[in-house]
């Protein structure tokens, strides 16, 4: 009997043992198991957190790239805007003595070069250097006409519409203006509205509205043939 109890007790010991033994590998798992999550919860972490940092990077180096396109950029609009300037001034010059039959125009700027005002300053004969918006209107008239040549020679454009811009001209000026507007018809097409005959005359074709009935316009065009053009001008 005795030997039977003792059997019972070995086997109870034995279950126990087993269970601890179990017990302390299943915590141990589980410990493992935690740490495993926590490591690759900081391997995630680290590859975002260097995905972020190589965005930053690249980001900064985009900024970088653009700032130093966009000084590059200013630095040739600089150039090509100080270029076209002196050329037009050359021009302006050149035409506002053809107009005014002597004296001197210039073309001033202030400031920063993209964003400085311009100012047209202008010396006709006889007068003292001056703004162009202390002239007369007919002065006035005249030296936007001369800078509007200078801007066409630097930069010709193929088509134009001139609207009154020889309604303050006396005769002797038209005929300068005329002169040199024909210069120009070889590479532009011109519209001008004007009520001048001496203008008139030297169109391709003549548009007018005229009013045979009260209250009823008509348009009426004219085609001019170089030999009308020789006997009128």
């Amino acid at each position: 009997m005795s030997g039977r109890i003792s059997q019972e007790r070995d086997e109870e010991e034995e279950v126990k043992r087993r269970f601890f033994f179990f017990a302390e590998r299943i915590q141990k798992l589980e410990l493992e198991e935690r740490g495993f999550v926590l490591e690759m919860r900081n391997i995630q972490q680290s590859e975002r957190f260097s995905f972020l940092v190589r965005q930053r990077e690249d980001l900064r180096a985009a900024k970088s790239s653009i700032q130093k396109a966009i000084i590059k950029l200013d630095n040739q609009a600089k150039e090509m805007f100080i270029e076209a300037l002196d050329k037009v001034e050359k021009e302006f010059d050149y035409f506002f003595n053809l107009l005014f039959l002597g004296g001197e125009a210039r073309i001033k700027r202030e400031g920063d070069i993209l964003n400085s005002d311009i100012h047209i300053i202008v010396h006709p004969p006889g007068k003292k250097l001056q703004d162009a918006l202390l002239l007369s209107s007919g002065e006035r008239a005249l030296t936007a006409i001369a800078l509007l040549f200078a801007l066409f020679k630097v930069k010709p454009s193929p088509f134009c519409v001139l609207d009154e811009v020889d309604a303050s001209l006396d005769e002797s000026n038209i005929n300068r203006f005329v002169d040199i507007l024909k210069e120009f018809v070889q590479k532009t097409q011109f519209i001008i509205i004007t009520h001048n005959k001496k203008t008139i005359s030297i169109a391709d074709i003549i548009y007018g509205v005229t009013m045979e009935e009260k209250g009823i316009s008509k348009l009426v065009s004219v085609k001019m043939n170089e030999e009308e053009q020789d006997e009128q001008g």
